[in-house]
């Protein structure tokens, strides 16, 4: 049975045993501020977020502003990134008081966990993660240290507060077996200080972009959740289509009139087919229409909510999650040093 199989079979008894007991249980999430967020993020994850703090569940979300140069020389506009990545989580729903965001270099302890988790991984099993691999081969640079490394980072950003869900998304299914690695060779070596996380695989749709291939920031072929309406309307014209009048559902033939249709349908919480169905023979000018009309209405109070969210307010919902992780990653780290024999009292 493969990874995804063998977690997929364990979600519905995790899911009940999360409704039942929210309280044993705390999620590590977050964003890598390489750019603004899109559609795709909303549905792939933070409404997962929102979900889960409404059931009850401690939420984490780190910005993972040093993963930013795992693949790239500059972080770019990195802090203009982390405030708006915030502010779409807050409007989403998420709130400060009950979920912790935190920016991963305000907290150094989280990179002296870095040390000891080295340590229980192998170079193998670090080139064998799937992300490392692709990233490194879509920088057309030589694989760096820090990216070689990018599983134990996220490794440290789960176990520093003993997370023990991480929602995730098939793709990123390695990076959790990784941290349940980490977690349980520690355990046995030092003694049992980790929980061993599950990874919560979301039903949530992953979109496609606007040009059919997977929504990206850097392939800039996402809707953006901070644009306007007549912004949104211009990105979904400039979509590339074809010239059959009748619309159909055919991701591999025609993958731009699909990527619109799956849009489209998520807004409406229709099937893709059934989009289809309905504008007929209309073209890509109605099939346009449609996708706009349905991304602009799902968003509208998203928009609204977010436009009252200042720079400011993210800032401080920052600062004070970067006190409370702190404060959580001293105390992991107190007993990581003294499972280790490493809390010497001077």
């Amino acid at each position: 049975m493969d990874t995804f199989t063998a977690t997929n079979a364990r979600m519905t008894p995790l899911r009940s045993e999360i409704a039942a007991h929210p309280e044993q249980h705390r999620i590590l999430t977050g964003e890598r501020p390489t750019g603004r967020l899109h559609l795709g993020h909303l549905f792939g994850t933070i409404l997962e977020r929102v979900r889960l703090q409404a059931a009850g569940v401690e939420t984490f979300v780190v910005l993972a502003d040093y993963q930013v140069i795992t693949d790239r020389e500059s972080p770019g506009e990195v802090r203009e990134n982390i405030l708006e990545a915030v502010r779409d989580n807050l409007a989403a729903g998420l709130d400060p008081e009950r979920t912790v965001f935190f920016t991963h270099s305000s907290i150094p302890e989280l990179n002296q966990l870095l040390l000891p988790f080295l340590s229980l991984v192998t170079e193998a099993e670090l080139r064998r993660n799937p992300t490392v691999k692709a990233e490194a081969q879509d920088s057309g640079r030589a694989l760096g240290g820090l990216l070689l490394t990018y599983p134990v980072h996220q490794a440290a950003d789960i176990l520093f507060c003993k997370g023990t869900l991480v929602p995730v998304g098939k793709d990123n299914l390695p990076h959790v077996e990784m941290t349940r690695t980490v977690a349980r060779r520690f355990n046995e070596r030092y003694g049992a200080v980790f929980p061993v996380p599950e990874g919560l695989v979301t039903d949530s749709p992953e979109l496609p972009g606007l040009d059919g291939r997977k929504m990206s920031k850097s392939h800039g072929n996402g809707i953006t959740l901070g644009m306007s309406e007549e912004e949104t309307a211009l990105a979904i014209r400039r979509a590339r289509t074809d010239s059959e009048r009748r619309i159909a559902y055919d991701p591999v033939r025609r993958p731009g009139v699909a990527g619109l249709l799956t849009t489209a349908a998520t807004c409406l919480g229709l099937a893709p087919e059934d989009v289809a169905a309905r504008i007929g023979t209309g073209g890509a000018a109605e099939l346009k229409r449609v996708t706009t009309t349905a991304v602009n209405d799902f968003l509208r109070a998203h928009r609204e909510r977010r436009a009252r969210i200042t720079p400011d307010d993210a800032a401080t919902a920052i600062r004070a999650g970067n006190g409370r992780a702190r404060e959580i990653a001293a105390e992991t780290l107190d007993e990581v040093r003294a499972a280790m024999g490493m809390s010497y009292g001077f």
